[in-house]
């Protein structure tokens, strides 16, 4: 047969067409930005911003942008059930890793010092 059978993870032409599209509103914010180098810093910064929203309006319509939709949807329902660290857990455990890289830099840095003096006792200098 030579049917075409369109995958499940494929991108159809419609959601293509949407990806060239935000490409394009990108590139199009990014060369107002360079060609209208004679509009305030602000005014141009805002062309690229605008390129930026529209861009990611369209890719948002996407079959992409429907999963990433999904997926943001899901992580913000998974991080209500996080439950975090207390100020002082956080405190507690950030002085305990400080502590731990000191400790572990002191000692490589006297290996290093070993290596060093054993590499200098071979060669004689």
């Amino acid at each position: 047969m030579n049917s075409k059978v369109e995958q499940p993870g494929s991108a159809s032409t419609g959601d293509i067409v949407k990806y060239a599209l935000a490409v394009l509103l990108v590139a199009a914010g990014v060369a107002a930005y360079i060609y209208f180098d004679q509009w305030a810093g602000p005014l141009r910064a805002l062309a690229v911003a605008v390129g930026l929203v529209l861009a990611a309006v369209v890719f948002l319509t996407s079959g992409k942008g429907l999963q990433t939709r999904e997926f943001l949807s899901e992580s913000r329902f998974e991080l209500r059930k996080v439950v975090w660290p207390t100020r002082q857990e956080a405190m507690r455990t950030t002085w305990v890793v400080i502590i731990a890289v000191a400790v572990l830099s002191l000692i490589l840095a006297a290996m290093d010092l070993f290596i060093q003096f054993l590499v200098k006792l071979i060669l004689g200098q």
